[in-house]
């Protein structure tokens, strides 16, 4: 198994403009050999941000470099605005394989 996960720092009151727009994504991630799931998640809120992570799990590394060079993947992001009022700095990207 391997995870992508992306974290998100948002802006405190902007977060329901921040879910809105993961809601109305079309990812394309069905298209893909060897996706497995998707999640956003909500995290703790503190005085400048609310976390957020994104989370992708696919079946192993080779799938999700597939998908980076994939056509499913130029149309997830093709048009996507960075949306600098709803974070406070960018989204940092983590990624972990299965050990156990």
């Amino acid at each position: 198994m391997y995870l992508t996960m992306n974290r998100f720092k948002v802006t405190p009151g902007r977060e329901g403009a921040f879910e809105e727009m993961w809601r109305n994504r079309d990812s394309h991630l069905d298209e893909v050999k060897g996706f497995v799931a998707f999640h956003l998640v909500r995290g703790a809120t503190t005085d400048d941000h609310t976390l957020y992570a994104s989370h992708t799990m696919w079946a192993d590394k080779a799938a999700f470099e597939a998908w980076t060079r994939s056509e499913a993947f130029r149309k997830a992001h093709s048009g996507v605005k960075p949306q600098t009022d709803l974070y406070l700095e960018a989204p940092v990207l983590e990624v972990f394989e299965s050990v156990a």
